[in-house]
């Protein structure tokens, strides 16, 4: 794959005319006007959806949205309005239809007395036979950790039709949190400093994030599909709650939720359908989940189990064997879980060659190494650190999950999804985010190969690396996929994104790792692929 790095012959002579991405001194721009640039997300065959903030001298303004064949704007194909109001924080959000299938295009937002903000560039989803198709995956990009070069690196290339954030866009936490002050980048600074609750924290925390230059840059140039995990509502998330949510002191559930859930869309240019499918021509179908808001429950902590007995290998196996066994703990919810088996039936009855499932979580089984020892965490951690890595080896040992958090807490559901995955003949490619690092998984169920799994690294939340300070990561990857039947390679120390690239004859995964986020810079220190022939369901 070739990759052209140069920035500013990004496009190509053809679109010269786009001339507007702003440097760094825009990011951190004027308090009215066009204050973040541009986005599109949401694309269909004939559609996409638009998005720009407006902060007016008044209450309010009127907007409009132009789509345009070229730079210049020259060839103008459809034209609609909007507005932009202090009820959603000046975010503006307009649907451009009448587009035709498979086609680049360019879009800008006007407002009645001529301002024009920054031009951006955006594509629909092919129709019909289709030989190629190239989709940017992301997840965790925690601010102060460091920069986000993942984003420059992407938003250079000209080979992507699409990207897909699999969720953690933003992070709750208080500044000195996550990241500590000590860790915390210099310049990265959240806003607000408190642990975001509030509409208005979540509206701030947004604007914070999308200031950034290169997250700017990467919306101004492809459309996204973006999915929220747990982070931008808060930690460990569930139906009814989160682990980082204490209602004494910040009030229901409920209205924290509700207030992320329309910060969210507010902020970024995604439908309001908590799950939906995207045909990509006869190619892919690309299901988008929600793992935590919609239908989980909520997660199991491996504490409980040492309750159930004095002798901790038959309070594990007794846990085992019924509570983390229960058939009817829900990740999706059922009405959920009835959609995602009903879309991969159809795609594959459609004749669609790949079903892609866009979600937050590892599928992949994944225990802690029975000869793991404590001295990979390094110096001298806290007991309780000690003990709960202790606790991860015991349970491994009886077949358990070190992450409660993913699907292998919730063994029922996964089995019903992968089961509905082999029911319908589908070639599934599972998506997932979350982790920090980077993963590949043969998904089987049953004994039988049931899909293939690609987990991406962080854009700058850090991984494995951090908390096994004393080991090797080369040691902990080996011995992690020695230790997982399924896990065929892992990688615990970069962070970075990944590029799906699909066709009809191979689906192939491509890690690329950055040389680092503490400095501006799009230099790579690896890559990694992986490749998955169709009627296989593991990788070649």
């Amino acid at each position: 794959m070739s990759i052209n790095l140069r920035r500013r012959d990004l496009f190509g002579a053809g679109l010269a005319g786009l001339a507007t991405i702003p440097g760094r001194a825009w990011a951190t721009a004027l308090n009215r006007g066009f204050t973040h640039n541009v986005a599109s997300g949401e694309p269909s065959q004939t559609g996409v959806l638009l998005w720009t903030r407006y902060v007016p001298a008044g209450d309010a303004a009127a907007l409009t949205a132009e789509v345009a064949e070229d730079a210049g704007f020259t060839r103008i194909v459809t034209r609609s309005e909007t507005a932009a109001a202090a009820s959603t924080d000046y975010c503006a959000r307009a649907r451009a239809e009448g587009l035709e299938p498979g086609r680049w295009y360019y879009y800008r937002f006007r407002t009645a007395s001529g301002e024009t903000s920054p031009t951006g560039r955006t594509r629909t989803l092919p129709a019909g036979r289709l030989g190629r198709f190239n989709i940017a995956v992301f997840s965790c990009s925690n601010l102060p950790f460091g920069l986000f070069n993942a984003y420059a690196h992407a938003a250079e290339r000209q080979d992507i039709d699409l990207l897909v954030h699999l969720g953690d866009y933003i992070y709750e936490y208080g500044r000195g949190t996550y990241p500590s002050t000590a860790d915390a980048m210099p310049g990265r600074i959240l806003e607000p400093a408190n642990e975001i609750v509030t509409p208005a924290d979540y509206h701030a925390r947004y604007a914070t994030y999308r200031r950034d230059q290169d997250l700017q840059a990467l919306h101004q140039r492809f459309p996204m599909i973006s999915i929220w995990d747990d982070h931008e509502f808060a930690n460990d998330t569930w139906k009814d709650g989160a682990q980082n949510h204490q209602s004494e002191s910040e009030g229901p559930w409920e209205a924290r939720k509700a207030a992320a859930k329309a910060a969210y869309r507010h902020w970024l240019p995604m439908s309001d359908e908590p799950y939906k499918a995207y045909e990509i021509g006869d190619l892919a179908t690309l299901i988008r989940l929600d793992t935590r808001a919609e239908g989980r429950d909520e997660q199991l902590e491996l504490a409980d189990a040492f309750k159930l007995s004095d002798d901790p290998a038959k309070a594990l196996a007794t846990f085992r064997d019924t509570v983390w066994a229960d058939p009817a703990r829900q990740m999706l919810g059922a009405p959920q879980e009835a959609f995602l088996a009903d879309a991969i039936s159809r795609s594959v009855k459609g004749g669609t060659r790949w079903q892609v499932v866009a979600q937050q979580i590892l599928a992949g089984e994944t225990k802690t190494p029975v000869d793991a020892d404590a001295s990979w965490l390094g110096g001298t951690p806290p007991d309780y650190v000690k003990q709960r890595f202790q606790a991860g080896v015991l349970a491994g040992k009886v077949g358990l999950p070190f992450n409660f958090d993913s699907w292998g807490g919730y063994p029922a559901a996964r089995a019903r999804y992968l089961g509905a995955a082999q029911a319908a003949g589908a070639n599934l490619l599972n998506l997932a985010g979350d982790s920090h690092n980077a993963w590949a998984y043969d998904l089987a169920n049953g004994g039988k190969p049931a899909g293939v799994e690609f987990g991406v690294q962080g854009v700058t939340s850090p991984g494995m690396e951090t908390y096994m300070r004393g080991a090797d990561p080369k040691q902990v990857a080996a011995a992690l996929v020695g230790a997982n039947s399924e896990l065929k390679w892992c990688e615990t120390q970069h962070r970075g994104y990944m590029t799906l690239s699909l066709t009809p004859d191979a689906a192939q995964c491509d890690w690329h790792f950055l040389e680092t986020i503490r400095a501006r810079s799009t230099a790579i220190a690896a890559t990694h692929s992986a490749l998955v022939r169709p009627g296989t369901n593991r990788i070649a």
